[in-house]
């Protein structure tokens, strides 16, 4: 799968405690993907939160999808 967009999103322990952010800055891809979730547009969390860009939307959704379709597997011990 070909995410675009995805260096749009950062992760910094200093910043939002290592949670998945747009471009550095403290707007989390998990704020923007719960109010889509929600039933907001996306016209409306632009207007919600100024310094996003559309690209950013798209990125966070590409993000969160990425992620979704990984899973962990236990390690046993040996």
């Amino acid at each position: 799968m070909n995410f675009p967009n995805l260096e749009r999103i950062t992760i910094d322990p200093r910043l939002m405690g290592g949670k998945p952010c747009i471009r550095g800055i403290r707007i989390t891809v998990g704020a923007v993907t719960g109010l889509l979730a929600s039933g907001e547009s996306i016209d409306s969390v632009l207007e919600c939160y100024p310094s996003l860009e559309r690209e950013d939307i798209y990125a966070a959704l590409a993000y969160a999808t990425w992620r979704a379709e990984e899973y962990d597997l236990p390690l046993k011990a040996g």
